[in-house]
């Protein structure tokens, strides 16, 4: 018998070509939130451990390579569907990935910890994080060199509104939505995991949450989700992800507007106006003439974002008009502090802008009435309170603000991140800070900051300088004038930072 068969063999599994058990959902019965589509789960791949060792000792892989270590389980990974909700507790499918090691080695099978992660932004409706085949499915590949052939069950969810879920949109940074996600993804895993591991690897017991960008945002929200519901969870690590909802936002109206905010604005504003129904009466009340055909339904979609811009469904940078919607705001059209991203923060004005200046005026007065407590001034450290039009009131639901961890918790990102402003890190740590000044076990780790006596990451962190100066040796060496600044700020959230926080997540979760 073939290796591949020895071990479809000891799994047990049905992909393989047995078993004919069915975890359908009987029609006479409403779906039941947790509950699998299907049981057994389809089988997506077998990737043993010398396979994965060829893909990640390539030049490309090398960073990686080096943050994971060498692979010592072999991995099935399973494609789940699941009952779940959405952002108007719509009965809804979803699906997802449930990496499961195996292997000889005793690190493989028996009792092992799970970890649930949340993946980034991402604006292409099919996204399956299941697919390890897709070069786009970077976060994949991230998942199982670091957590599964190390041992970890990982539970993966595509999110509602992708791949094969029932739901027509994405509730994107819905708080109470995407926890609901992420519960759900995981009973739906412990379910199927019996008949994935075929009882030999098993739950321990250990869950750790995490996830990177929108899904450091969403990890944090289904800690939040799990504490109040007295759910048992062992260690959190949100990355780079925006919890202060109302501030971050407040920040980019205000002038310090992020990279990739046209995309990231225009899903905001959809999911809270289906969530709630009150940012708008029609579009034309938010977005520029230009874009208002099929604005409601643009994402997540079939283009990429390069087709989006070339195709003029969104403009690339220009969020707002250079001209200030009243002379008053000139000074902040664009901004210009904090200095280091000021370049950034200009990308995001000039002709062609999406959203109106109207709407900017309305939104800047709003935010003058009733300020944010800990942005741009630390009062209260906690989210505006009477928030007038509906988006802020939105961002206020959605603001993790709102609860202080009760267990360890690791904070992980980059000071100079151009997409998600290292202000949300700040502001949670010090709204913790001001209501629990006691608490231990929350540890915030910047990996663009210089070493200190005594650093555990002190290694993680001259290594991440050292990425970062060949992107821009790379930039200079293809005839980049900025000293490669601009490859950098390109680089940097979703290709430098993210393996490097992944892998002090590893550490900080094998220490707890």
């Amino acid at each position: 018998m073939t290796r591949v068969g020895l071990l479809c063999a000891a799994l047990l599994l049905a992909a393989c070509g047995g078993g004919s058990s069915d975890g359908t959902t009987s029609p006479t019965q409403a779906p039941v939130r947790g509950t699998l589509v299907q049981n057994p789960p389809r089988l997506a791949m077998l990737l043993p451990a010398g396979q994965l060792l060829v893909q990640l000792n390539t030049a490309a892989n090398a960073t990686l390579f080096s943050l994971a270590g060498t692979p010592v389980c072999d991995i099935g990974v399973y494609h789940i569907d699941y009952h779940t909700v959405g952002a108007r507790n719509e009965a809804a499918t979803a699906s997802g990935a449930l990496m499961v090691p195996t292997g000889s080695d005793a690190r493989c099978r028996g009792s092992r910890p799970v970890v649930l992660y949340a993946h980034g932004t991402t604006t292409t409706q099919p996204f399956d994080i299941s697919n390890l085949n897709d070069p786009q499915n970077a976060e994949g590949m991230l998942l199982a060199a670091l957590f599964a052939s190390q041992g970890y069950i990982v539970v993966a969810p595509n999110y509602t509104g992708y791949d094969t879920s029932s739901l027509g949109y994405h509730p994107y940074l819905v708080a109470d939505a995407q926890s609901k996600d992420m519960i759900d993804a995981l009973a739906a895993a412990r379910q199927a995991l019996p008949f994935a591991g075929a009882l030999l690897t098993t739950d321990g017991g250990q869950l750790y949450i995490t996830g990177y960008s929108q899904g450091g945002y969403v990890a944090m929200a289904t800690q939040r989700a799990m504490q109040v519901a007295g759910q048992r969870v062992t260690a959190s690590a949100p990355m780079s992800g925006p919890y202060a909802m109302a501030a971050m936002v407040d920040a980019v109206v205000a002038g310090q507007v992020d990279s990739g905010a046209p995309i990231l604005i225009t899903m905001l504003i959809d999911a809270y106006q289906r969530a709630y129904g009150n940012l708008y009466a029609q579009p034309a009340d938010v977005f520029s003439t230009q874009y208002l055909t099929g604005i409601e339904s643009l994402l997540p979609g079939v283009l990429a974002r390069s087709e989006l811009y070339a195709q003029g469904r969104l403009p690339q940078y220009a969020l707002f008009s250079a001209t200030p919607p009243d002379p008053a705001y000139a000074g902040i059209t664009p901004a210009t502090q904090p200095a280091a991203l000021a370049t950034i923060f200009a990308q995001g004005f000039g002709s062609g802008n999406l959203i109106t200046n109207s709407y900017r005026l309305a939104y800047l007065r709003d935010a003058a009435a009733h300020p944010d407590g800990g942005w741009p001034v630390a009062t209260t450290n906690a989210p505006p309170v009477g928030a007038g039009i509906g988006l802020r009131q939105a961002l206020v639901v959605n603001d993790l603000r709102s609860f202080t961890p009760n267990v360890p918790t690791q904070l992980c990102g980059g000071s100079s991140d151009p997409v998600v402003f290292w202000l949300n890190t700040q502001l949670v740590q010090s709204y913790w800070a001001s209501r629990q000044p006691a608490a231990t076990g929350i540890t915030v780790l910047d990996v663009d900051s210089a070493a200190t006596a005594g650093d555990p990451y002190a290694s993680l962190k001259a290594d991440f300088a050292l990425a970062k100066g060949a992107v821009a040796v790379a930039a200079i060496a293809q005839g980049a004038t900025d000293l490669g600044r601009q490859a950098v700020f390109d680089a940097y959230h979703a290709t430098l930072v993210a393996p490097f926080c992944l892998a002090a997540t590893r550490s900080f979760f094998a220490a707890h």
